[in-house]
């Protein structure tokens, strides 16, 4: 009923690099992107009503009721999803890439959509800059996929058809809503590779000395009219009743 939260599967995909195509580029990546996440859940027995989707620009959200078994997402949906990407990509150019963000919870439903804290997690876990870090160290691959903990912890642990919790890996991802622990799966490797970190900068050495043209005098010694000593560098230093004149 609208307006009140039912529980559901939610899964949130966008397309990796969608900001650096041009206009004529992107009515293609769109359709890709439907072809293959709409065969997916074709292939795995998951169609309307049981799914809702929503319109992303570069991604789709889609809801699933709860009568859609969990595992057979996170399992068969995934695996399609990936071998036909794999299909999609062959003769491409440029490669469709995709972040999923999956979580469960409740979801509430108007006209105007679906919302609920649980959706913006997994819209949350499938933007965060650890998924594009990952999907990007992960040369070739079409798709990283980021399970929240709790499904994690519910679902993907239980194991099932295509389903391998030993691919998955931990990490702790900064959101909105503050820190958070996610898992990270890219399909066709063993682990997932580890996100790259920027390089700390190395502060600038202080400038040294040079004698000629420097405002400052460091270890300087004088006695009287005679040689001054500053850094190294000699110079005469003359002193009369009205201060020194160099």
């Amino acid at each position: 009923m609208e307006g009140e939260a039912a529980y559901g599967f939610i899964v949130n995909v966008d397309a990796q690099g969608s900001g650096l195509l041009s206009d004529t580029e992107k009515p293609d990546m769109r359709r890709r992107l439907y072809d293959v996440t709409g065969a997916a859940f074709q292939q795995a027995g998951i169609r309307a009503p049981r799914l809702y989707q929503e319109d992303r620009g570069d991604g789709i959200l889609s809801v699933l009721t709860p009568d859609v078994p969990p595992g057979r997402v996170v399992g068969e949906w995934l695996e399609y999803l990936h071998q036909n990407l794999r299909q999609t990509n062959r003769d491409l150019r440029t490669p469709l890439r995709l972040r999923a963000g999956l979580h469960i919870g409740p979801v509430t439903a108007d006209e105007h959509g679906r919302s609920g804290r649980a959706v913006d997690l997994a819209c949350r876990l499938g933007d965060c800059d650890t998924a594009k870090a990952i999907l990007k160290a992960a040369d070739g691959s079409p798709l990283v996929v980021v399970a929240s903990d709790r499904l994690y912890e519910e679902v993907v642990l239980a194991g099932g058809r295509w389903v391998e919790p030993e691919r998955y890996r931990r990490h702790e991802v900064e959101l909105k809503e503050g820190r958070r622990a996610a898992w990270f799966m890219v399909p066709g490797l063993p682990q997932p590779p580890a996100p790259a970190t920027p390089a700390k900068e190395t502060p600038p050495e202080p400038p040294t000395p040079t004698g000629t043209g420097d405002s400052f005098v460091q270890n300087n010694h004088n006695h009287g009219s005679g040689q001054f000593i500053a850094n190294g560098n000699v110079d005469t230093l003359h002193i009369n009743q009205y201060g020194g004149d160099r």
